[in-house]
Parts: structure tokens; sequence; C-alpha cells
């Protein structure tokens, strides 16, 4: 039997390359990043678990930092593992994983598990999940195969509006139901800019933030509490001790940490003064404790994971490869600036969490496992 020389070279380079070492840049950084993370819930949390205002952790001084830990490493396994999987199974079955996150989103309104007003979590034993998480991804992957698929028709309204709004449309009724405000904008944000990279056409950009101007008054008009924030947001000063309480405290850790911050675990804020202080306003004890300059340090460590993401996008065989990683690494930049945003008071109150940082066992395992999926794409980066 006689070989083309040619087309064996080709395959032995395909194998080469589907075999590559992972990006040994964004492996490190995304490390790096996790375990400050999980040192600073340490620190950001060790008084409250062990006053135990909420008769939660049984006086355990660590309680949060030891099952944060265990979920950094469940986490760290789970990125190990999705930097193995070939993007071509990704592909397949993201149709199948955007099914699966959709019941588990129609299941939340019924069976969660509701806490602060809310239900948006699914109770597994001692565990809970919050299906929203999955469903950032699921946008992401299932956004990536419909423009593969419709390449060449992105700009008609047919195949480049209708099925990506109608996906969006049911996704965001559910979260409304929880409700879920928070992670509405995220997913609007991310679908948007997914299908903006697909080549949507500019005009219906234009329409949809007009459409959202529109939908943002409506909120304000017959949601109280949505009015409420942005009142708060323009003047927390006026009500420091109710509705602008926790920017406040915010701020006043913010300010304390000056230029080189009170030292780890120094904080004062994090003594039940400041609420969420490990959850969604984990930033702010950062800046109290380690000042600008940690403060600086770690959302440029941030940054250069965000770029470094990109590059990997930029460099992918293939067009799905690229927009999977493209996706990802916005949605990263996203919660990271709305996380940053909302603890300096930039923008009204979200509850949106750091990612990599902020307390949250099952988040974190997904952040960490969209990560192995970069890593995965890394693989096959093209050089040439």
């Amino acid at each position: 039997m006689r070989y083309d020389s040619a087309r064996l070279s080709d395959f032995s380079a395909a194998v080469k390359g589907r075999r590559a070492s992972l990006d040994a840049g964004f492996f490190t950084m995304a490390l790096i990043l996790l375990a400050a993370g999980v040192v600073m819930v340490l620190s950001s949390s060790y008084a409250r678990a062990y006053y135990d205002p909420g008769n939660v952790t049984g006086g355990n001084g660590a309680y949060y930092f030891v099952r944060q830990l265990i979920f950094a490493l469940l986490g760290f396994g789970a990125m190990l593992v999705a930097s193995r999987i070939p993007m071509e199974l990704y592909r397949k079955y993201s149709l199948h994983f955007m099914a699966f996150t959709l019941v588990l989103l129609m299941l939340v309104p019924i069976i969660g598990v509701k806490a602060n007003g809310s239900r948006r979590w699914l109770g597994i034993g001692n565990l809970t999940l919050q299906p929203s998480e999955l469903a950032k991804l699921a946008v992401i992957l299932t956004f990536s195969v419909m423009i593969c698929r419709f390449q060449g028709k992105m700009k008609s309204f047919k195949y480049g509006i209708v099925p990506f709004i109608g996906v969006l449309g049911v996704i965001i009724g559910l979260l409304i139901m929880e409700p879920h405000f928070s992670a509405s904008i995220i997913i609007i944000a991310i679908g948007g800019v997914m299908m903006f990279l697909g080549g949507v056409g500019l005009g219906w950009f234009i329409a949809a933030i007009g459409t959202a101007l529109g939908g943002l008054a409506v909120l304000l008009t017959f949601f109280p509490y949505a009015s409420t924030r942005i009142t708060t947001w323009l003047d927390p000063f006026s009500s420091p001790s109710d509705e602008g309480y926790q920017i406040v405290q915010s701020l006043y850790s913010i300010g304390s940490g000056g230029l080189s911050g009170l030292g780890l675990g120094g904080s004062r804020q994090k003594f039940l003064y400041l609420p969420e202080e490990h959850n969604d306003f984990i930033f702010s004890v950062v800046c109290e404790e380690l000042g600008f300059i940690g403060a600086a340090l770690i959302l440029c460590l941030f940054a250069l994971l965000i770029l470094r993401g990109y590059w990997i996008a930029l460099h992918q065989r293939d067009r799905f490869g690229f927009l999977v990683c493209a996706g990802i690494s916005t949605l990263l930049a996203i919660q990271v600036f709305l996380n940053v945003a909302v603890v300096t008071n930039l923008v009204p109150c979200t509850g949106i969490s750091l990612p990599l940082f902020s307390y949250g066992g099952t988040a974190l395992l997904i952040q960490l496992f969209e990560m192995g999926i970069i890593l995965s794409a890394s693989r096959d980066v093209s050089l040439k």
C-alpha cells in the first residue's frame, strides 16, 4: 500500500497539535488568581464565620475557607479534565448542555431554595447549585454552534436574529421568574457579544440598545426595588444606615486601605460591618488589606488572563474554537468589570461575584471548568 507523504505529514502535525501542551501562561495566571482568591476568602470570612450570626458555621472561623478550598481543589481537577476534552466534543454536545440547563432553570421556581427574597438555587443534599451559572456557559457554547451553522447568513433577520433572540428570551424569562436580574444582564451582554462576533449587522445592536433603554424604564417603573437601587447609587450617603449601608461600608473599606493596605488579615470592615464581605464585596476587603498596589496587581493579573484568552481565541484553527474562547474571555471580563464597578459605586449594586475570588462552590467549579475549556482550545493553537 502506498501512502501520500504530504497527507501523512499533515496528519502527524494534526496529531501533534491535538496532543500539544496546554498554554502555560494562561494556566499559571489562572492558578495564581485561584490561590489568591482562596486566601482572601479565609481572610475576609473568618470573623463572620467565627461569630456565626446566622448559626450556620458553628463558630468555626475556617468554615467558609475549608469549603472554598475543597471546591477549589475539585475545580482544579475539573479544569484539568476539561483541558483534555477535544473541542469537537464540546461542539457535539453543546445543544444537549443547553437543554439540560433549561430543565434546571425550569425547576428553580418550583423546587428551588429560597434566600434573601429570591429563589435562585437548587438544593442537592448539603450543596446548592445555581443554574444561572450554567446558563452563561450554555449560551456561549450554543451560540458558537449556531453561528457556525448559520455562517454566511448571520446578517439576515431569519438566521442572525430570530433564533438567537428566541434562546435568550427563554433564558431571561426563566431568570426573571427567580428573579435574577444581574445574571440576566450578563447573559444578555454575552449573547450580544457572541452575535456581534458572528457577524450580525450593527443596526440591530443600535435597535437593541434602544429596546434595552425602554426595558430599563419599565424596570424602574414597575419594580420598586430597582428604582431604589438607582437612587442609592446616585447618593449612597443619603441613607448610610439603610439602602446605602452596604456601598458606604464598601467605600470605607476601600478608602482605609490606602496605597499599601492594612496588611493581610488586617481589615476592620470585615468584622460584620461590611455585608457579603467574602462574596460579592470581597474586592473591597482586598483593597483594604492589600491597598491600591495589591488590588492593582490582582486586576492586572485578570487583565493578562483575559488578554491571553483572546490571544488563544485569535489563534484557533476553526471558528468554533475562536467563538468559545472569545466568549468565555468576554464573560470573565464582564464579570470582573461589573464586580469592581459595583464595589466602587461606579454602577448600581447588581449582586455580581468576582470570578475565582468570591465565595461560592459551584460557581467556582464552573468558572474553573470554563478555564479548562480555554486550555483545551490552547492545545489547538495555530501560529501560522
